[in-house]
């Protein structure tokens, strides 16, 4: 059995190794180097969970108290953190990557949507845990930095719990002065019930008109009226912005929806080529970023 260093360690460069060099890195402004960031891309820290919302079956939303209410997470625009968990087998230590839910300028608390997988061993950790207890977190890693403006349109494509990161850049570059990005999410599920953050995407398409979302299922139950089936081709015809220097996609799901729309990443964690989809509607590699 690997040793906690190794087996953290390992998470840690998957992690860090997906952060391919599409635009320039994130980095934080100048602006906010006075403020009290919890998180330390080097140190385990350590934080108290002060709340637990169920939002599915087998989805929590977990809110986090920081060290004080003058404290915000650390985050940028768009970035992950690591979390440690103890393993399955009950002694091993384990670490996963996830994507704060809560605006990165939060002061107080920070949230995870985090969804149990039967073999996930973070995520069952986390929906193991009760209001009060601790989890060890370090971060901010840096992916694709994403500044206001950036492209005129942005397409987003997300499975499941790859939602998360699609909802960091949303709220980010619409709660942004000045931006005036438009943006479309394509947000592919099981079944109706399994759409994480539906009433937050919703409100946001309201309120901001440069903001859509295209919801689609695999199975039309309780009611379903809107479309099924998987994300494909037609769909991406209909609702991404065509290629242009001045348009990007963002991706990320499980590893079908990737193989399908955008192909893998390289082995080293690299973006890798476009393939799929994206490659037949003639999208290049500047033009495509897989979370």
């Amino acid at each position: 059995m690997m040793p906690r260093s190794a087996i953290c360690l390992v998470a840690y460069l998957a992690c860090v190794n997906s952060f391919a060099p599409v635009g320039s890195i994130a980095s934080r402004p100048p602006t906010q180097l006075s403020v009290k960031t919890a998180l330390d891309p080097q140190e385990w820290r350590q934080f108290t969970v002060k709340e637990i919302t169920p939002l599915s079956h087998d989805t929590k939303k977990f809110t986090v108290a920081l060290p004080s209410e003058e404290h915000e997470l650390g985050m940028v625009t768009a970035s992950c953190l690591m979390v440690e968990g103890t393993g399955l087998d009950g002694t091993s230590q384990v670490a996963r990557p996830y994507t704060p839910t809560s605006l990165n300028g939060t002061k107080g608390h920070f949230e995870l949507v985090i969804k149990k997988y039967d073999k996930g061993q973070v995520s069952s950790y986390m929906h193991g845990l009760s209001v009060g207890d601790a989890i060890k977190v370090k971060g901010p890693f840096p992916k694709i930095k994403l500044d206001p403006n950036m492209k005129k349109r942005i397409g987003l494509i997300a499975g499941g719990t790859g939602i998360t990161p699609m909802y960091q850049c949303i709220q980010e570059l619409l709660e942004a002065d000045g931006d005036a990005t438009e943006m479309v999410l394509l947000y592919g599920n099981k079944t109706p019930k399994d759409i994480l953050l539906k009433s937050e995407l919703d409100a946001l398409a309201t309120k901001y008109p440069r903001f859509s979302v295209v919801y689609k299922v695999g199975e039309a139950t309780d009611g379903w009226t809107g479309p099924v089936g998987h994300i494909g081709l037609e769909d991406c015809k209909q609702y991404l912005p065509p290629p242009s220097d001045d348009h990007m996609v963002f991706v990320c799901g499980p590893p079908p929806l990737m193989k399908a729309i955008s192909g893998d990443k390289g082995p080293d964690k690299s973006q890798g080529a476009v393939d799929g989809v994206l490659k037949e509607l003639g999208y290049t590699e500047t033009q495509v970023y897989k979370f």
